[in-house]
């Protein structure tokens, strides 16, 4: 008997260039395992499969690992931040502040 198969989306995105693939995965299949036979490793050499986060249509997930995934679903790579937006928010607010005096 053949195995059931669902169909998702893998993307992921820089600045030059963005991937979208529609893989077809087995029932079961785990985020993290559609990443890694999604073959993103092989065309962005610097991205780290393993630890990066990962997301399903904009909703970071706590557990990849453990995220079963749905037909339709769109699984996304998240690049890591540069800055921590709280910290870059707080440096804004004291420099406005300074300004003020």
């Amino acid at each position: 008997m053949a195995e059931a198969l669902i169909e998702v989306e893998v993307v992921y995105a820089l600045a030059s260039a963005q991937r979208l693939l529609r893989l077809q995965v087995p029932v079961g299949t785990t985020a993290r395992q559609a990443v890694d036979r999604s073959g993103l490793a092989a065309e962005f050499s610097e991205l780290d499969l393993r630890g990066c986060p990962l997301g399903i249509f904009g909703k970071a997930l706590a557990d990849p690992q453990a995220r079963v995934l749905e037909s339709g679903d769109r699984v996304e790579v998240y690049r890591p931040l540069l800055a921590d937006p709280k910290e870059v928010r707080k440096q804004r607010a004291a420099k406005a502040a300074a300004k003020r005096l």
